[in-house]
């Protein structure tokens, strides 16, 4: 008898299998169910502490621009007592700075929902407080450090609940710095064995000498007399770089310190049309507290010669008349011929231009740059931004307001409201007039920048300034320098 084609074992053995695939397939599914829910999570955790670091990173750099335009590195020993102003505890009163960096990380959702508590902290040397004060002595505040710390608690998580965990918290850190180059090999918080130059972009190219209109040499506070026979004080130490009168002023008269003096920019040419091509067209040397030309305002005031203008201009307003030195005010010179410590004879490119008449340029510059209605004029604001005393800041930390012409005013700002951001805020570059000036275009060599606040103008081209911060960086030849759009910039950086 033949043998059945088909086994009626081998079918019992198949029957036996039925359903071992979707049993397979089912605990394939929660496998891959389950990867998947944790991607979910862990991406919405990465995606957190990633909104946590740029939350932090935007306090940290905003509390740094306020360390910075507060003058506190013109003051690097306090001996103004202003510290606290800026960086002590958030009590509602002081601690501008502290309050930034609040603001700015609670404006910064983590997860759909704010931070949770963060704080803040300053630090030098190693040491670190929540007030800024207790760190006199320790070099705070020549290159300060701002550190902000922030967490969101109950992070939602999708899936991971199932296993019990009903959220979780991430955190987030970031060290910012307001870098003064001034004296900066002295800083407890660098290791730098030199002084380190800055390359600002965006400077305005009126070069003023190394002349304190406020200070004489033998320290004492009042209007010098300039030139170079002059008692004149220096902005910077042409041998190290550092701050000659530090601390801080109020109501602009230099009592305390170059930080708040304010005086009158002029240039150094008061001819009519558009050059000033010879020695006999120009009004003096650039130089402290000349009263003898036509059209000037007064005393304090500064002499200066107009910077070359060699690269073109960008982020010029349409109120421009066209004029290259008047873009290069309006607008943003990206040269780099605005180098601190370059010398002339190694190849520098910092250069005057003695054949510019810059009267007239300066004058529609500044009003399209800063939004003053008219510049016959100055008595008060006329549409520009400006301090709570015109032309005089008399109470510290100095607010700046924002003027009825500023571009921001509108539905979401209202004229007089607090800003701490303006087109007002210039810097300007200071030259070694130690060297005399030739005629022409004329190499020069930077020792550092004024970063001032443009209070106004008028129509010969006069500029009415408050000195907000001063860069000094020797007369010595340096190399790789820090480039940034301001002479003491904001940057984060590792902690020490």
């Amino acid at each position: 008898m033949k043998a059945p084609l088909i086994s009626k074992r081998r079918i019992h053995r198949r029957e036996r299998q039925h359903g071992v695939t979707m049993v397979l397939v089912a605990l394939a599914m929660v496998a891959i169910i389950a990867i998947a829910a944790l991607s979910i999570d862990v991406i919405t955790l990465y995606l957190a502490k990633e909104e946590a670091q740029r939350s932090a990173d935007a306090a940290a750099l905003a509390a740094a621009n306020v360390l910075s335009l507060s003058g506190i590195t013109g003051d690097p020993t306090n001996q103004s007592g202003n510290w606290k102003q800026i960086c002590g505890p958030d009590d509602g009163t002081n601690g501008l700075a502290t309050r930034m960096a609040k603001a700015v990380a609670n404006q910064n959702l983590i997860g759909g929902a704010p931070v949770t508590a963060p704080t803040v902290t300053y630090s030098s040397a190693g040491t670190s407080s929540p007030d800024c004060t207790s760190l006199n002595g320790t070099g705070f505040g020549v290159n300060p450090l701002v550190t902000v710390q922030l967490s969101r608690a109950n992070l939602p998580s999708f899936f991971s609940r199932i296993w019990g965990n009903s959220g979780t918290t991430v955190t987030a850190t970031a060290t910012a710095e307001a870098f003064n180059p001034s004296n900066s090999a002295n800083s407890g918080n660098t290791t730098l064995g030199a002084i380190v130059p800055v390359q600002p972009r965006c400077v305005k190219p009126w070069v003023v000498p190394n002349q304190d209109p406020l200070h004489n040499t033998s320290g004492a506070v009042g209007t010098c007399t300039g030139g170079s026979g002059g008692n004149c004080a220096k902005f910077v130490s042409l041998a190290d770089g550092s701050i000659v009168n530090q601390g801080i002023s109020l109501g602009g008269t230099g009592v305390g310190g170059v930080i708040g003096e304010t005086f009158w920019l002029s240039p150094d040419c008061h001819v009519s049309g558009s050059s000033c091509s010879g020695p006999n067209q120009r009004i003096g040397t650039p130089q402290a507290n000349y009263s003898t030309g036509p059209h000037m305002q007064g005393l304090p005031d500064l002499l200066f010669v107009p910077g070359q203008v060699g690269t073109p201009v960008i982020g010029v307003p349409s109120c421009t008349t066209g004029n290259p030195f008047e873009e290069a005010i309006e607008g943003c010179d990206q040269s780099t011929n605005y180098t601190c410590g370059v010398l002339p004879a190694s190849g520098g490119t910092n250069v005057v231009d003695l054949s510019e008449n810059p009267d007239t340029p300066t004058s529609n510059g500044v009003s399209c740059l800063i939004h003053q209605a008219t510049n016959s004029d100055v008595s008060g604001p006329t549409g520009q931004d400006y301090f709570n005393a015109f032309k005089a800041p008399s109470s510290y930390p100095f607010q700046i307001y924002a003027g009825s012409s500023n571009p921001a005013v509108g539905p979401g700002l209202a004229s007089g409201t607090p800003i701490s951001v303006s087109s007002s805020i210039v810097s300007l570059p200071i030259y070694d007039e130690t060297t005399p000036l030739g005629t022409g275009t004329t190499p020069v060599t930077f020792v550092g920048f004024l970063q001032v606040f443009i209070n106004a103008t008028d129509q010969w081209g006069n500029v009415n300034v408050t000195v907000l911060n001063v860069a000094g960086c020797s007369n010595s030849a340096v190399s790789s320098p820090v480039i940034a759009n301001s002479p003491i910039p904001v940057r984060l950086i590792t902690p020490p």
